[in-house]
């Protein structure tokens, strides 16, 4: 009496979550003091107090009537608008209202970007190591998923892998930089290396593959990295964010999709994600949120902290012996496991309550992945356990 494939995807639980899950539930058995927690990217900084205020004034300064109700699916145009000017400002880009398209997220924005562009026979890839969610936004989409295999001496992309991967089928490549998990940021040189093969190959196959660029962290960068912005340097970009990591608002689920002019088909692009996401029940992003992220698109988060357990966990790991490119951005490491098995690696380490996520999902099974937005106080505590780890491995 229920689907097959839904009933699948319900009880074959994100690895993420199910020991984020497991954490709390051993967090009530022993203590939240004895769990070493390094699963789950919830933000660990607060939401700049102007985001806060934002929120009262809103509710408290303006009519009821319009804050809580509907706006256009597409979203209110002065929010629109607001966020193609800050991108216009940061970037030199002349991204109009008409482009942006309010959704409830980074998810919501990748779902709907896949479905626009999932026509019949399409291939979409990503780059490993890739969010695992990216598998059945695309696989439930009708489209087919391709992986390119990880780079994983720096984690860029590998043209050559990325060429063996491209086939006639092939509609769009998702590009997550800085990336979850490695923390690798893509640089310049090579997203222009990436563009020109894929005007390339567009050529080849007589049409356009675009880059699906997906941005949660693109604010999050340390020690003066930048990060291009995808359609400055390859036109065929669609732009999918969330204010969840640069404004500390993961549950209020606000985020928005791109797609400017210059893109192919901008028009039927941008129609197609409406009509894409309306068959997933959207009718609108929350009317609330769009308002106060409207006001802030001027605020960028404080990232001492954050930079400070990279350093901590960083300098601490390598010199117990573990592998790790030091992260550029976002807030996660992605560890070799010591035996190279990180299932096993994380089930070792689950039995003394430090909890890592194994990188097999991610497309990376020689990797753990840390999720590094915890509190000080826990890396500390839990870094002797990371050291009796490397120490007893056969």
């Amino acid at each position: 009496m229920v689907s097959e494939k839904m009933l699948a995807l319900g009880t074959a639980r994100s690895c993420i979550r199910e020991l984020f899950e497991y954490g709390l539930r051993q967090a009530a058995a022993v203590g939240k003091e004895n769990v070493y927690d390094y699963s789950l990217g919830n933000p660990s900084i607060p939401a700049p107090a102007k985001v806060n205020e934002t929120f009262i004034s809103v509710v408290r300064d303006t009519d009821s009537l319009a804050v809580h109700g509907y706006t256009p699916a597409t979203g209110g145009m002065e929010a629109r608008k607001a966020v193609a000017e800050d991108l216009n400002r940061r970037f030199g880009t002349a991204i109009r209202g008409e482009n942006i398209f309010f959704t409830c997220g980074a998810a919501p924005a990748l779902v709907s970007v896949v479905r626009a562009l999932a026509v019949e026979g399409a291939e979409i890839l990503a780059i490993a190591p890739f969010f695992p969610e990216y598998r059945p936004f695309v696989e439930n989409s009708g489209a087919a998923f391709r992986v390119v295999p990880a780079d994983t001496e720096t984690f860029q992309i590998s043209l050559e892998a990325l060429e063996a991967s491209l086939t006639p089928h092939t509609q769009a490549i998702i590009i997550n930089s800085p990336n979850n998990p490695s923390g690798a940021v893509y640089t310049c040189q090579t997203l222009e290396k990436v563009g020109a093969l894929l005007t390339r190959k567009g050529r080849e196959y007589g049409h356009p593959i675009y880059i699906i660029a997906d941005e949660p962290y693109r604010e999050l960068v340390y020690d003066g990295v930048e990060v291009p912005f995808i359609p400055t340097v390859y036109d065929n970009t669609i732009v999918c964010y969330s204010y969840s990591k640069s404004l500390s608002l993961p549950g209020e689920r606000i985020g928005y999709v791109c797609v400017p002019d210059q893109a192919a088909d901008s028009e039927q692009v941008f129609a197609a994600v409406a009509g894409a996401a309306r068959v997933l029940g959207h009718v609108c992003a929350p009317s609330l949120q769009q308002r106060v992220v409207a006001a802030c698109t001027d605020l960028r988060p404080d990232l001492e902290a954050y930079d400070r357990n990279r350093n901590l966990l960083y300098d601490a790991l390598t010199s117990y012996g573990y592998q790790c490119l030091k992260p550029q951005g976002a807030f996660y490491m992605f560890v070799k496991a010591p035996g190279g098995d990180s299932q096993a690696f994380s089930k070792r380490a689950k039995e003394k309550n430090l909890l890592l996520v194994p990188g097999n999902d991610f497309g990376c099974p020689e990797f753990f992945r840390i999720c590094t937005c915890v509190s000080g106080d826990m890396i500390r505590r839990s870094l002797p356990v990371f050291r009796e780890l490397i120490d007893t491995q056969a």
